[in-house]
């Protein structure tokens, strides 16, 4: 089964040894950041560091001054690993190594861009706004995502993309010393705390026949359970019926539904447009269409029509991959990738990975993803390499 392992170019850029030890793994190819969210990660096998700082979204290439001459929304560009172009001298090692490279390329989820944009961000119920979620649904958004994603995902060396974030992010955000674990917060909740407010889904909603201002107080009301710890747990989009009202929920997942679904079209005919013919384009992606955040919510049969294929969460027991992969099940000519976890300390079980991935398969996968190379000890890295050899 073609295997992908994920990577960040600082992984590679000054380590000569990191092409052949990715390559020693058993992997044919490489998910390489070309855009990608803040983040602090360990390099443990590094030679001149052990920690990168990414201290805002960035795109980890020199972006084209010519096509964002001008325009508010713009990407930043890296300033933390000491290269002109980490993405291409990363690429460029790799494949020297044999391995093919994909970009990866975060999109709704930048939170400089709302620091700095505030009215480009998702607003919910109360008038909060969460500035690490773009709305996808304001039109200055939506070109600013269809501009960065023909720019990013096409990079010199790359031979497909990966595109995360292609839809909505919402409340859930792995946030510095987070502090919003006081209440707990089902699918229900989740998806009302991720329901955006701004002008723009006002009209919306109000297009999908409903008073903004009554629905904004009906998701309040929904909410007043949760917040006194008498809520129900139950998960799935029934739940979401049971705490807004069946017919409220329909309508505002018409109106997310219809957002992300042309946003997917539209970045995805960029990103070809921008490409050479033969260029694979893949989604981040979750069956479960109401979902939000890295791994999208989308309706199978429309994204397969879209993409060439997903990248599905597969990470723990049989019944997660069993939810996830089956909704994709007869999808031949399409990639449906599994994406495991190997790295112990993020929840993952790189132990179990020849069984899990088998267990995948079963259930109608035909590639393999790794989370993530590069932030693995080099017992996850064994482990996968020990895998992969019986996997053949």
């Amino acid at each position: 089964m073609r295997t992908s392992a994920f990577l960040y170019p600082w992984d590679v850029v000054g380590d000569p040894d990191a092409p052949a030890r990715i390559a020693d793994l058993g992997v044919q190819q490489v998910t390489l950041a070309a855009a990608y969210h803040s983040t602090r990660a360990l390099t443990p096998r590094h030679p001149a560091r052990r920690i990168v700082t990414a201290e805002h979204s960035a795109v980890l290439y020199p972006p084209d001054a010519g096509r964002w001459a001008g325009r508010a929304l713009r990407p930043y560009p890296q300033a933390w690993t000491a290269s002109d172009d980490p993405f291409a001298e990363a690429a460029e090692a790799l494949a020297g190594a044999g391995l093919d490279v994909h970009s990866w390329v975060v999109l709704a989820h930048n939170s400089r861009l709302g620091a700095e944009h505030p009215d480009t961000s998702v607003v919910n119920a109360y008038g909060d706004r969460y500035p690490w979620a773009p709305c996808v649904a304001r039109p200055e958004v939506r070109a600013y995502l269809v501009d960065l994603a023909a720019e990013a995902a096409v990079r010199d060396g790359a031979r497909g993309t990966e595109l995360e974030s292609c839809g909505w992010y919402g409340f859930a955000h792995l946030h510095a010393h987070d502090k919003v674990a006081g209440v707990g917060l089902g699918d229900a909740a989740q998806y009302l705390m991720s329901l955006c407010f701004c002008a723009v889904c006002r009209e919306g909603y109000a297009g999908q026949g409903l008073d903004p201002e009554e629905l904004g107080a009906a998701v309040r009301r929904a909410l007043e359970p949760v917040w006194s710890g008498s809520g129900s747990p139950d998960a799935g989009w029934e739940a979401v019926g049971k705490l807004l009202g069946a017919d409220l929920a329909e309508a505002t997942l018409r109106w997310r539904t219809e957002a992300a679904r042309s946003l997917q079209e539209a970045v995805t005919g960029a990103v070809r447009a921008a490409a050479a013919p033969g260029f694979q384009v893949l989604l981040h992606a979750d069956p479960a269409p109401y979902r939000c955040g890295a791994n999208v919510g989308v309706d199978p049969e429309h994204i397969l029509s879209v993409a060439d294929g997903v990248v599905l969460p597969c990470t723990g027991a049989d019944a997660v991959r069993e939810a996830v992969l089956g909704p994709f099940a007869g999808a031949p000519d399409a990639v449906v990738a599994a994406n495991l976890t190997v790295v112990r300390g993020m929840g993952g079980s790189p132990d179990t990975l020849e069984r899990d991935a088998a267990h995948a398969a079963s259930l109608g996968a035909n590639q393999l993803r790794l989370y993530h190379a590069g932030l693995a000890s080099d017992p996850d890295l064994a482990a996968v390499a020990g895998a992969l050899t019986r996997l053949g």
